[in-house]
C-alpha cells in the first residue's frame, strides 16, 4: 500500500486524486490532506479516506477541525503544509497546490525523502535549480502530473541512452486561439473561464487563455527533463488528444495520446512504472470519433506574447522565471477579481521582464525574497 499525501485536496487535481485512489483502494491509502478554505469538501474527504493528519490554511479553520475529529493531527498555514509534506507515515506526496506557495512544502518533503507527485510547476519555474539539485542529492522520484509533461515523460520511457531532437509541447491555444491583438482588448472574464477542453482551477484557466501556462510548461520542461530550451517546441493542437510527444535523433517521434482526462497523469504518476486499470473511472479515446481529425498550429507569438517572455525568461536565467512567475500570479489575481483587463496581464509582464535588473545564484531564500518584492511592485503599478 503506498500512502499518498495530498497537498490541495480539495482543488481540481486532488478531487481527481482522490477518486483514483477510491478506485484503487487496495494499492492506495491517504496519508494527509490540506485545503485552502473548503472546510466542508475536507470534512467529506476526511470521512472517506481517514487519513491521519491535515492542513489548513486559517488557524480558526483548523481549530474547527481539531475539535470535530479529536484523533487527527491538524496543523495549519505554511508550517502545517510542510509538516504534513515531510510526515513519516507517507511515501509519496501530490503537490496540487497552486503557484509559488507549492516551493517550500515540496522542498521540505524532497529532504524527507518522498518521492513527488509533482503538479505544481510553479515550484520549479522559480526553483528549478534547487529543487533539481535536491532531488538529485536526496535520491527521490520527481513525477510529473502535468497532462503535457506526463506525456513527455512516458515518451522517454525505454530511450534513456537516445539523443533527444526536440521536445513537442502540445497546447490547447485556450478560448481565443485566432485572436488578434486587437480582440484580445476586449475578452471578458467570463469569456477568459471556459477552456474548450480542460475543467481547471480559475488561475490555471486564465494561464490557458493568455498561453503563459505553456510558457511556464517550457521552463518547468526544461528543468525536469534537463534539456536547453532551444530544443523545446511549442504546438497548438485544438483538440488536447495528443498531450505531447519528444523527437529522436532518427526522426522518430514517440507521443502519449489520449482524452482530456487529468486522471490518466495521476494515476500513472501514483503507480510508475506500472499502470492501472481506469476503466471504471477513465474515458478511452475513440479515433472514429474525431470528425474534426488532430490539427497542429504555431503558436502565435504576436499575439500571446508570454510565450516569447518564458522562452526569454529561461535563456536569461537568474531571477527571470520568479519574477515573471510571481509578476503574472499577481495580474492573474486582479482579473479575477475584475481590477484590471485581460490584455493588462501580458501588457504589464512585457514591461516588467524589460525593466527587471536581474539577481543570480539565488538560494531558496533569495527565490522568496525576489518574489515578495516583484509582487509587491506589481500591485503598485495599479
Amino acid at each position: 500500500m503506498k500512502r499518498i499525501s495530498i497537498l490541495g485536496s480539495t482543488g481540481s487535481i486532488g478531487t481527481q486524486a482522490l477518486d483514483v485512489i477510491a478506485d484503487n483502494s487496495e494499492k492506495f491509502t491517504v496519508a494527509a490532506l490540506s485545503c485552502a478554505r473548503s472546510v466542508d469538501l475536507l470534512c467529506s474527504q476526511i470521512e472517506k479516506f481517514n487519513p491521519k493528519a491535515v492542513c489548513l490554511d486559517r488557524e480558526e479553520d483548523a481549530a474547527f477541525i481539531a475539535e470535530k475529529y479529536k484523533e487527527l493531527e491538524v496543523y495549519h498555514g505554511k508550517e502545517g503544509l510542510k509538516a504534513i509534506a515531510s510526515m513519516e507515515d507517507c511515501d509519496i506526496v501530490l503537490n496540487s497546490l497552486m503557484g509559488m506557495r507549492g516551493l517550500e512544502p515540496t522542498m521540505a518533503a524532497i529532504e524527507a525523502g518522498k518521492d513527488i507527485a509533482f503538479a505544481n510547476k510553479e515550484t520549479l519555474v522559480v526553483g528549478g535549480e534547487i529543487v533539481m539539485d535536491a532531488v538529485k542529492r536526496k535520491g527521490v522520484k520527481l513525477l510529473p502530473v502535468d497532462s503535457e509533461h506526463s506525456a513527455i515523460f512516458q515518451s522517454l520511457q525505454g530511450n534513456e541512452n537516445n539523443d533527444i531532437k526536440r521536445i513537442i509541447l502540445t497546447a490547447s491555444g485556450g478560448p481565443f486561439r485566432g485572436y488578434s491583438l486587437e480582440q484580445l482588448e476586449n475578452v471578458t472574464l467570463e469569456q477568459a473561464l471556459k477552456h474548450p477542453n480542460w475543467s481547471m482551477g480559475s488561475k490555471i484557466t486564465i494561464d490557458s487563455a493568455s498561453m503563459m501556462n505553456k510558457g511556464l510548461e517550457i521552463i518547468e520542461a526544461k528543468w525536469l527533463f534537463d534539456i536547453p530550451v532551444e530544443k523545446i517546441q511549442v504546438v497548438v493542437h485544438p483538440q488536447s488528444i495528443l498531450h505531447s510527444a519528444v523527437e529522436y535523433m532518427d526522426g522518430s517521434i514517440i507521443g502519449q495520446m489520449g482524452m482530456p482526462d487529468m486522471k490518466v497523469p495521476i494515476a500513472y504518476a501514483f503507480s510508475y512504472p506500472d499502470r492501472l486499470d481506469l476503466g471504471s473511472i477513465g474515458e478511452n479515446l475513440d479515433f472514429f470519433s474525431l470528425k474534426d481529425g488532430m490539427t497542429f498550429y504555431p503558436a502565435d507569438k504576436n499575439v500571446f506574447k508570454t510565450v516569447e517572455l518564458a522562452y526569454e525568461a529561461c535563456r536569461k536565467g537568474g531571477s527571470y522565471p520568479v519574477v515573471l512567475n510571481g509578476a503574472n500570479e499577481v495580474l492573474v489575481d486582479m482579473f479575477l477579481n475584475k481590477r484590471i483587463r485581460f490584455i493588462d496581464i501580458q501588457n504589464t509582464l512585457v514591461k516588467v521582464m524589460e525593466e527587471h535588473e536581474p539577481v543570480f545564484g539565488l538560494d531558496l531564500e533569495g527565490v522568496l525574497e525576489m518574489d515578495k518584492r516583484i509582487r509587491d511592485e506589481v500591485r503598485n503599478m495599479f
